[in-house]
């Protein structure tokens, strides 16, 4: 029977997921990654790979680059297909560079030469669990972003454009045909249900969430 304690911590730890059709690199990828604290997850093919990997999971692929069923580069590029933000780290050989370039132009966060020192790679690895903290910290900031804006009325988000574009109440209340007592409960209201500490803070979000500060509502 599994225990519900210890799947929540495996949940949470890291994990790392390995791809590479060389069996003996992938156990010896295993081995070093529990050694070392993290979660292996090996596949010695990119479909298994897609087929299990969870995006919710705190995470990182080390991909080998030249393997028969799909390549690192080919896999790399699926992934941006499906919008994933997960960073991968290549495993070259010589010939390889040229390819693992290219993987790195279209987002791979690293590669490393074999043969490779154990710490080169933890190193890497480290810092890719690093970026996917970051990465999942930016999505969740937005989506709380996202989710306070939805609660704005109409008639706030209208006011909100013009209090980023730096208009006074006054002026908001002659533009919009309101009187200026009722702009003011507005303003307010806007500020408490996103959270803004002031305007150059209110400023920030509404360029976060996509708007532009010059465009008035």
């Amino acid at each position: 029977m599994t225990n519900p304690v210890a799947a929540k911590e495996a949940k949470r730890k890291p994990a790392v997921y390995i791809v590479d059709d060389d069996d003996g690199m992938r156990r010896a990828l295993t081995i070093l990654m529990t050694t070392v604290g993290y979660q292996p997850l090996a596949f010695s093919r990119p479909s298994e790979f897609l087929a299990k990997y969870d995006p919710n999971q705190a995470s990182c692929l080390v991909l080998d680059v030249r393997m028969p069923e799909m390549s690192g580069l080919e896999l790399q590029q699926q992934l941006n297909r499906n919008g994933s933000m997960l960073p991968v780290i290549l495993i070259t050989g010589h010939g390889d560079i040229p390819m693992a370039v290219q993987a790195m132009k279209d987002g791979a966060f690293d590669f490393l030469q074999k043969p490779f020192r154990d710490q080169d790679l933890i190193d890497r690895i480290n810092a890719a669990l690093k970026q996917d903290a970051q990465n999942r910290e930016s999505v969740e900031r937005l989506a709380d972003l996202s989710q306070r804006a939805e609660s704005l009325t109409p008639r706030e988000r209208e006011v909100m454009g013009h209090v980023v574009d730096g208009k006074a109440n006054k002026v908001i209340a002659i533009d919009l045909g309101l009187s200026e007592r009722t702009v003011e409960i507005h303003r307010a209201n806007v500020m408490e249900k996103m959270g803004a500490r002031s305007v150059a803070h209110l400023v920030k979000m509404h360029l976060t969430l996509g708007g532009d500060a010059s465009a008035g509502a």
